[in-house]
């Protein structure tokens, strides 16, 4: 199959490997698609292989000769551990994104979609966020490594279906939760870390909650099994150079999305903005109508969403990073 002819539907015995997936994102996928029937998924825990490790990586798919891959492994944090350790988060992701891809073209793998992230696109960039919007303005500067990272990502896949006429992808994510999230109350994304941050307070009958900055900034946010459901429809459906945005279509403001963790949460305390941490990028929705036009969009809101990750927080805690 050459790059013009139309996407075939996956056969559901194809050796699929999932890089990260014991992550958010990959444990989604896998649950996706062992539900719909999928017999040969392939994964390796990081002790099992470290994908910085090159040799390694290569003699993994030497080994297990994936017919697709889906690379959801990175480094990722919120913005404390974006600003506290940027050169670990722009080596490490471009080292783990090569390998993997260099891997995969070298036995032959035809059709691979490389999972980004929204952080790619210029911090003033016009709302909602086309996909045209890539390197047309500077970057939010808390994360911009990491947003390097990605954009070099999209550009490697790019280059492989342009040189090695490869059935390859790149989708970007809006900002994701669920279960399997990282918990962690300082270096984990916004949404986790604010219910643990209000979970805690809750249980410790404190009488206030302090957030991290204004308040103002505005968010949009994705159901992590929403996401792996798209990147099947995405794999089967979608053959551009260009990457695709993937997300909800709406936002609300930090606040706003505090206040309604504190009601699901409940926890009926003071929520106290610190408006000297920082806010990051002011606004950030995704324009979604290229994927909306495919004919998917997510079906999971955010108040269910939330509910369903607070599920999951509860009969997880023992087992969560408490550091």
């Amino acid at each position: 199959m050459r790059i013009g002819e139309p996407l075939e539907p996956l056969d559901r015995s194809t050796r699929i490997y999932v890089a990260g997936h014991r992550g958010l994102v990959g444990s989604a996928l896998w649950r996706h698609f062992t539900q719909e029937g999928f017999s040969h998924l392939i994964g390796a825990t990081s002790g099992e292989l470290d994908l910085r490790d090159r040799g390694a990586v290569f003699d993994f798919f030497r080994a297990k000769k994936p017919d697709v891959v889906i690379d959801a492994a990175a480094r990722v944090g919120g913005i404390h551990a974006n600003d506290t350790f940027s050169a670990d988060f722009l080596s490490e992701n471009l080292q783990i994104q090569v390998n993997v891809m260099d891997a995969a073209n070298e036995v032959d793998v035809d059709r691979l979609l490389f999972l980004g992230s929204s952080c790619i696109y210029p911090k003033f960039a016009e709302q909602p966020i086309k996909e045209s919007s890539l390197l047309t303005g500077v970057l939010e500067p808390t994360n911009d490594a990491y947003a390097i990272a990605k954009i070099a990502g999209i550009m490697q896949v790019q280059a492989y279906r342009k040189q090695y006429d490869r059935h390859w992808i790149s989708a970007m994510p809006t900002n994701l939760y669920g279960p399997g999230d990282n918990f962690h109350p300082s270096n984990s994304h916004v949404l986790p870390a604010l219910m643990r941050r209000i979970h805690d307070a809750k249980v410790g009958k404190s009488p206030e909650v302090v957030i991290w900055g204004s308040g103002t900034p505005r968010r949009e946010f994705l159901y992590v099994d929403d996401l792996a459901k798209a990147s099947l429809f995405l794999l089967e459906n979608y053959d551009d150079p260009q990457t695709i945005n993937v997300g909800v279509g709406e936002d609300l403001s930090i606040h706003d999305l505090a206040t309604l963790i504190a009601t699901t949460v409940g926890y009926d305390g003071t929520l106290i903005q610190d408006a000297s941490k920082p806010d990051g990028t002011p606004r950030k929705l995704l324009d979604v109508s290229r994927l909306d036009n495919l004919g998917w969009r997510a079906t999971t809101n955010l108040e269910e969403g939330i509910a369903r990750t607070y599920e999951w927080y509860l009969s997880h805690q023992d087992s969560l990073r408490k550091k």
